[in-house]
């Protein structure tokens, strides 16, 4: 995808912004601009102040100091009702759709303004929808309820509802974050094709391939501030991550030297013929050793994290064994999971891995209570030990470990969920998405950590929808397809092409 086209006006200028929080220095004097018809990528890692400049360019916060303009106008004061009146639209990285009403309600929202008592122009409001969405180039029906939709198809919805608006500045936050390649695709090319209408897209991801895909000027964010603005051409990946965390590209995918000594070899978990109607699992065998990395990779769909939840006990299976260290094992429960050793870090951290209103110490705490509490009750000296521990183990940035974990950035919230089952001193550990949705720094450190792991003798079966992170950590790789194992390969047969192949070929039919 190539964007060559010479931007015609500045639709959005920041200058010299500045925010704080609690005394807290969230932005310093940081300037940005968006031009009509451009992609303007904003990257850094968590903390370094992308939210608050995207709330701030939306309307929900306002700056200490610095000034704001639309089209050259300058913004005293700007709500989020007026950056709405003047064409600016900002879509999360979670869709903020009605699921209980219809694609055309949920436009309509975003649409109709007027009193209460009005009547609902039903005919008007499908077609608007039908509009904007053949406009966008998908075929969802307007009278679907929002809640039968996938999530790619719910985030169209959301862009749909920018389009209804007639926004011409559009704010998108990490709105890949939970889709598959294909769908990624597909969003790109409606941001391009917005792009392409005149429309000025601010974008922000974590995901580097995609902002060089989709972006014209790349603005990087550090600590704060703005430290440089490029022209997306003029700089490449290596150069990208150093402006953002002041490190070398090694540190986001540090290769596997080998297998852990000693304990290596030993067959820790085995799967044999695992088959479950309900999960869509059939005839899976699989096996991770001690002291040895798995990377499980295949397509959102295949399977990956039934497979998972199957092995914890949070799921049941229809037909199979299951063995640790040798030894036949019916696990049905997380809980009988946990007494065989297995650990799990569930893909989802905000719903099923951390609890966000809780302190860190607690958080970390909660797989291991019977180590911090004593006939029910616990001993909040001995949790904050191990909340501190955890902290100085894992590299986890909090002020203390009384702060509420919804107050710490997406990675050092992720690391807090791998604390939590690092306290039960597993010898399993399932990892499903650990590095889903932060940023580079911190995920060359969740790496690192996974290799210490291994490298103490720790089983880890890893998931993840990222190739280039299945393919420098594992020591082999698990291909999934269509709810079964399509293959396994050792890391120096390992390929992207190879791995992909696989995902997408099933051999029996000889179609791709």
């Amino acid at each position: 995808m190539s964007y060559n086209a010479r931007p015609v006006s500045v639709l959005l200028r920041a200058a010299s912004i500045t925010k704080s929080f609690a005394g807290a220095r969230a932005l310093r004097g940081v300037s940005f601009d968006l031009h009509a018809g451009e992609v303007h990528a904003i990257v850094g890692e968590n903390g370094a102040g992308k939210s608050t400049l995207i709330r701030i360019l939306s309307g929900a916060e306002s700056p200490d100091s610095g000034s704001l303009a639309v089209r050259e106008k300058p913004i005293r004061t700007l709500t989020p009702p007026l950056a709405h009146a003047l064409g600016i639209a900002t879509i999360y990285q979670q869709p903020s759709l009605f699921p209980h009403l219809s694609v055309a309600e949920n436009i309509a929202i975003a649409r109709e303004r007027g009193g209460l008592w009005r009547r609902a122009a039903w005919s008007a409001w499908r077609q608007t929808a039908r509009d904007v969405l053949a406009r966008l180039g998908v075929a969802i029906d307007p009278d679907r309820l929002v809640g039968t939709l996938t999530m790619p198809e719910q985030q169209v919805v959301e862009i749909a509802k920018a389009l209804a608006t007639d926004a011409r500045i559009v704010i998108m936050d990490e709105p890949t974050a939970s889709l598959s390649g294909r769908e990624v695709e597909r969003l790109l090319a409606i941001v391009a094709r917005l792009r392409a209408e005149g429309a000025g897209i601010v974008y922000i991801s974590h995901r580097l391939d995609e902002v060089f895909t989709v972006a014209d000027r790349i603005t990087v964010l550090r600590d704060g501030e703005a430290v440089a603005a490029r022209a997306a051409a003029q700089i490449d990946r290596g150069e990208l991550i150093r402006l953002m965390v002041g490190r070398d590209l090694a540190v986001v995918y540090p290769r596997r030297h080998s297998v852990a000594s000693g304990s290596a070899g030993r067959v820790a978990l085995e799967v044999r013929g695992l088959s479950s109607r309900a999960s869509g699992l059939h005839d899976v065998s699989l096996d991770v050793r001690r002291g040895e990395i798995v990377g499980l990779a295949g397509l959102v769909g295949s399977g990956r994290t039934e497979l998972a939840e199957t092995i914890f006990g949070l799921r049941g299976a229809d037909a199979g064994s299951m063995l640790i260290d040798g030894v036949d094992v019916r696990i049905r429960r997380p809980d009988e999971a946990m007494a065989h050793g297995i650990g799990y870090v569930p893909e989802d951290r905000r719903q099923h891995g951390v609890v966000l209103p809780m302190a860190v110490a607690a958080n970390a705490t909660l797989a291991s209570l019977d180590r911090v509490a004593r006939l029910g009750l616990i001993n909040a000296a001995v949790e904050r030990r191990a909340g501190e521990r955890a902290v100085r183990d894992l590299g986890i940035k909090t002020r203390s470990v009384d702060a509420p974990v919804e107050s710490l950035s997406g990675g050092n919230q992720q690391k807090v969920a791998l604390a939590r089952w690092l306290a039960t001193e597993p010898s399993i550990l399932i990892l499903d998405e650990p590095t889903q949705g932060v940023d580079v720094g911190a995920k060359g450190e969740i790496h690192a950590i996974v290799n210490r792991l291994a490298d103490q003798g720790t089983a880890i079966l890893l998931i993840s929808s990222e190739l280039p992170e299945v393919l420098a950590i594992s020591d082999r790789v698990a291909v999934m397809r269509e709810g079964t194992i399509a293959g396994v390969l050792p890391r120096d047969a390992a390929t992207a092409d190879r791995v992909m192949d696989m995902a997408l070929h099933d051999p029996r039919r000889g179609v791709r």
